[in-house]
């Protein structure tokens, strides 16, 4: 009953300490300025750089730790990105032990790598998003949008983003946005295309548009008087807060918003109510892991567990849900294990090709945190053959395989392609 299964009113603890940024383990977590280790301009970290330009000056690990004055083992660590050069002055003395500048390690004085379409395609959304609906100037000879049309257009741009194509996506954007300030059109197609921009400026790293545009969908359907088109607004506003590293707020609307749709009562609700109070209990659950709360994650992923049938996609996508909150706790080995498990069922394939993508993307992150390379290398083949640009375009993705080759001790020549492919070059 929804009584169980929304029944969640918890707080998370005041005194924690929110887990990071992003909702990735292993190096999509990578937060911070860039003196620790973030991925800037070429999508190389830190420590990949000092690597790169130690072997340039042929210098072995051992010779290089001791014009450091440090050990082997601080030098192996600082490669592979587990210690952060998080000191100006450590950074200016490995810096001066390279013989380059510190700003060369930092990534600021290398050509920035090609500006890929999805990149480049981020300001004309930028742009539209900037032009207030309310500011508008109309005129007497403008046409009023024609929302079988408009629905048939976000209809279309939806389907290309289920089968990840961004740069096909962003492409389309900017003239949804422009028509969406159409009052006139109803209030759940202007949702969507906020919803549809709010998703695909998390997954390219541009969270402050995904939490404009996720507050604009959401204070049009909060305008409505209608609490299921609230909760559906309300769930790309989570992702947006989550993006932006505010678990908290993340976790208060979501279940704000859940108790709206699917109120504390022993009706059983509407099916339409149901789905949607089981993804903002899975948003919430998200945000709980990355805030530290176990407890709270296990809890409201059990309550989104009840409300899905028990052969659908939904359940599916609550299962993997699990995988990814699991990793973000830190087992990894048991989010592996889970993985497995879910992965040869049946209902897999059910899901759409980017939440696929997206989550394999996930489970290479656990792999690398539980110190198997292998396995995240064979995730993200998986995951390119599924969706190429959740690796080659999202910022995410990057980083994973560019971790990934760090770690390789022979490198995946596949990867390597990949690597290229996504406009990455460095010494792996």
């Amino acid at each position: 009953m929804l009584a169980v299964h929304c029944r969640h009113g918890r707080q998370l603890p005041r005194g924690a300490v929110v887990a990071g940024t992003a909702r990735r383990p292993g190096p999509a977590n990578s937060g911070g300025d860039a003196n620790s280790g973030r991925l800037v301009n070429d999508g190389l970290p830190v420590g990949r750089r000092v690597a790169y330009w130690r072997q340039r000056r042929k210098m072995s690990q051992q010779v290089f730790a001791d014009r450091l004055g440090k050990s082997k083992s601080w030098v192996d660590k600082v490669e592979r990105g587990v210690r952060r050069l998080d000191k100006w002055s450590v950074l200016r003395e490995v810096a001066d032990a390279l013989d380059v500048d510190p700003d060369l390690l930092l990534g600021e004085a290398t050509p920035p790598r090609p500006a890929d379409e999805a990149t480049a395609d981020v300001e004309p959304i930028r742009a539209a998003l900037t032009r207030y609906p309310g500011l508008l100037p109309t005129t007497a000879d403008q046409a009023p949008t024609d929302p079988a049309g408009y629905r048939t257009r976000l209809d279309h741009a939806d389907a290309v983003y289920q089968h990840a194509r961004y740069p096909a996506l962003l492409r389309l954007l900017p003239d949804l946005l422009d028509d969406a300030h159409d009052r006139c059109l109803p209030a759940d197609l202007r949702v969507q295309a906020y919803r549809l921009t709010t998703q695909v400026m998390v997954k390219l790293g541009a969270p402050e548009l995904a939490w404009l545009a996720a507050d604009r969908g959401l204070t049009v359907a909060t305008g409505t008087d209608d609490p299921l088109l609230e909760a559906v607004a309300a769930t790309p506003f989570g992702q947006a807060l989550r993006a932006a590293g505010r678990q908290r707020a993340a976790f208060e609307t979501t279940i704000t918003a859940a108790h709206q749709v699917a109120p504390l009562t022993d009706e059983p609700g509407t099916t339409a109510g149901r789905s949607a109070c089981a993804t903002l209990l899975v948003q919430a659950a998200l945000a709980a892991a990355e805030h530290g709360d176990p407890s709270a994650t296990r809890d409201l992923l059990d309550d989104a567990i009840v409300l899905t049938e028990p052969d659908g996609p939904a359940r599916t996508a609550v299962d993997a849900a699990r995988v990814t909150a699991t990793a973000t706790l830190g087992d990894h080995r048991t989010a592996i294990d889970l993985h497995q498990t879910l992965t040869v069922r049946p209902q897999w394939p059910a899901l759409p090709i980017e939440h696929r993508a997206a989550y394999l993307l996930d489970v290479a992150g656990a792999y690398l945190a539980a110190g198997d390379a292998p396995g995240a290398a064979r995730t993200l083949r998986a995951a390119d053959r599924l969706a190429p640009p959740e690796i080659r375009v999202r910022p995410a993705g990057l980083a994973v395989l560019t971790e990934t080759l760090t770690r390789s001790p022979a490198p995946d020549p596949h990867l390597l392609a990949l690597a290229e492919a996504a406009g990455l070059h460095g010494a792996w």
